[in-house]
């Protein structure tokens, strides 16, 4: 298992949501948009200063910052 957090997962590669180790508020906004466990995720576009980062989850795409994505374990494709 090839296991990382978000933020460190390069344009271009996808993988999955092992777990999200956010407040409970933020962790249900997630939840909202998608970000669930075992749902597929593909980092999308970059910022000018690699900040926010874009990722395509199910048929949206979020921009998020760092200061979430770290918090976010996930597994590489």
């Amino acid at each position: 298992m090839n296991k990382a957090t978000l933020d460190m997962i390069n344009v271009g590669e996808n993988c999955y949501i092992i777990d999200i180790f956010l407040e409970k508020e933020i962790k249900r906004r997630l939840a909202e948009l998608g970000f669930l466990e075992k749902s597929l995720v593909k980092c999308v576009l970059e910022g000018p200063f690699k900040e926010p980062r874009a990722y395509r989850i199910k048929d949206t795409t979020i921009a998020l910052r760092k200061e979430i994505t770290k918090n976010i374990l996930v597994e590489r494709i």
